[in-house]
Parts: C-alpha cells; sequence; structure tokens
C-alpha cells in the first residue's frame, strides 16, 4: 500500500480496520453515530456488518461496550471526534478501561485545531494531557499516515489498553510502508547539533519542513518524532538534549501537560536544558481556520522555524 499517502487519515484508518478484520474476526468497530465522520460509515459497515456497532449519541456507552467486548475476547476500537472520546468519557475510560485494564482501544479524531470549522466546545487541546496521566494507558499520535498503519497493526496484536488521536485529513507523507511503529521508541528524523526540535502527531510534517528549510540556512536541527507519547523514551531525547543544549516543542494541544509538559518533566530532573514549548496556550478553542490558529498562537511553521533560530542563536 505505497500510495496511501494520497488518502485522508480517516479513510485509512477505516480501510486498516477492514484489514484487521479480514486476518482476525475479533477486531470489532464502536461508534457514537459519527461513522461518517470517522471514515468508517460506510467502508466498514459494507465490510464487515457483523463487527459494527453504533451505540448512537452515547460516547460513554460507546467505551462501556467496548470494555465488556475487551472482557469476552473482542479487539474494539471505539472512535468519535476527540472530545467526546476523551473529555467526554473520561471517567469510563479511567474504570472501565484503564482501572480495569481491559484491551480496548479508543481513538480520538480530529484532535486540536483541525475542528476549527466547529469551534470551541468541539475542539479539544487537552487529551494527550489527560490521557497521559491515566495509569495502564498508552496514548499515540499518528504523524502520517503509515504510521497509522503501523499503530493499529500493533494496536490489534498488544493487549495493552489505547488512546490514539489523530485529524482526519489528508497529511504529508513522513514515513513508507516499511515503517515498523515501536511505543518505546522515538524516531530520530534528522540528526543535528545546534537545536533539537520534537513534535508529535499532526505538527511533525511541518517540522520535518522546518528542519530542512533551516538546514539551507546554516542550522543544524536534530529532529525527534515521538508516535507514542506514553511510553515516552526518555533516553533519546536526554542523549540529543546533551548534544544540542536547546530543545523547542511543538504539539497541535496546550503546553501544558502534552508533549511539551513530558519533554520538561524528564529534563529537568536528569538534563536541565533551556526548553520553547510550541503549541496552543491556556485558552479555549474558536470557530477558525488553521492558518489563522496557527498565527494567533505562533505555532505554525514559521513559528517553529523562529523559535529554533533563537534557541540556537541564545546558547552561543
Amino acid at each position: 500500500m505505497s500510495d496511501l499517502h494520497k488518502m485522508e487519515m480517516r479513510a485509512v484508518y477505516a480501510a486498516v480496520l477492514n484489514e484487521l478484520m479480514d486476518k482476525n474476526p475479533d477486531v470489532m468497530c464502536l461508534e457514537a453515530d459519527l461513522g461518517k465522520a470517522s471514515g468508517t460509515n460506510p467502508a466498514v459497515i459494507a465490510a464487515h456488518p457483523k463487527n459494527h456497532v453504533n451505540a448512537g449519541v452515547a460516547e460513554a456507552n460507546m467505551i462501556g461496550v467496548g470494555a465488556g467486548l475487551a472482557i469476552e475476547g473482542k479487539i474494539p476500537f471505539c472512535a468519535s471526534f476527540s472530545c467526546f472520546a476523551s473529555r467526554r468519557v473520561y471517567d469510563q475510560i479511567y474504570l472501565s478501561v484503564a482501572y480495569a485494564n481491559t484491551n480496548v482501544k479508543i481513538v480520538g479524531t480530529a484532535t486540536g485545531i483541525t475542528q476549527g470549522p466547529n469551534g470551541g466546545t468541539h475542539m479539544d487541546f487537552q487529551d494527550l494531557a489527560t490521557m497521559r496521566v491515566m495509569p495502564n494507558l498508552h496514548v499515540y499520535s499518528p504523524c502520517d499516515v503509515y504510521e497509522l498503519r503501523a499503530m493499529m497493526y500493533h494496536m490489534a496484536a498488544s493487549k495493552q489498553p489505547v488512546y490514539m488521536q489523530l485529524v482526519r485529513s489528508q497529511v504529508k507523507k513522513v514515513f513508507d510502508e516499511n515503517y515498523v511503529f515501536d511505543p518505546e521508541r522515538a524516531v530520530v528524523l534528522r540528526t543535528g547539533t545546534d537545536v533539537t526540535l520534537v513534535s508529535t502527531g499532526y505538527m511533525t510534517q511541518f517540522a520535518v519542513e522546518v528542519a530542512e528549510q533551516l538546514k539551507a540556512e546554516g542550522i543544524s536541527v536534530e529532529l525527534l518524532h515521538y508516535g507514542s507519547v506514553k511510553p515516552f523514551d526518555e533516553g533519546t531525547l536526554i542523549r540529543s538534549a546533551k548534544k544540542t543544549g536547546a530543545v523547542v516543542t511543538v504539539e497541535n494541544q496546550h503546553i501544558i501537560g502534552g508533549l511539551g509538559g513530558a519533554v520538561c518533566e524528564i529534563l529537568s530532573e536528569v538534563c536541565p536544558t533551556k526548553v520553547k514549548r510550541l503549541g496552543i496556550p491556556d485558552q479555549f478553542g474558536e470557530v477558525a481556520t488553521e492558518q489563522y490558529l496557527f498565527d494567533k498562537h505562533e505555532f505554525g511553521p514559521a513559528h517553529i522555524a523562529k523559535a529554533c533560530r533563537e534557541m540556537a542563536k541564545a546558547k552561543k
């Protein structure tokens, strides 16, 4: 499937679910009346109607049903907008999935500023932060469709409860069909000596472009991509921070508690390093385009490049 990058993330999510169901009839697709938004209606319903459950506009019930199916040996993927799949059902995830350690895969779609047309009520800037503090739960954020596919295969083969966030739209290619996901390892996309740029999920496609741009300017960027925010590969971060002495983080999330929070927690204890966090400040969302929100909150490609330049210069 070498042309996956031409598809939207949600279309690939549905296609991989069908692949997994072809191989293992225990894989289930659960929705809360947002199958079209998630890409599974009609793709999964038509191909595997017996493996699809629509819980209706009842996300908490979807998580409870998913936990029950997991106890019976099924592998449920429970999807909804990230604001519903994390914030709306937090207590159900805490008790029925994490505390009970059930093999449920929760998928939060349209995360961060990609929900711009739906406004602040439907924007979730906190799901990385809220999910990573929950015991027993792994937290993933794929940067492209190839990592999404690799993550889903890993999730289906593992008994680990997982929360995975993703955007629904098409994203730029970072990996290829040979990529293998390992939640214990960050991926060093570029090696460098002047500044470490740490990204996850949707923002990695832009981080790659920035690293190439700065290379042409004579600034050596070491680019680390974290597909898994929990577990978090501390060793790769620490080695890079010791080498460059300056770190910039960028995420399609609040800068409090998510990727930037994880980086600061680790470095403050083990390797004190100056860190600049880019993302959404302590604010709610609003109806707006992605470009407007990138500019307002200063974490788009131009702002990433500016932060890297300033951090590289400040240490000299």
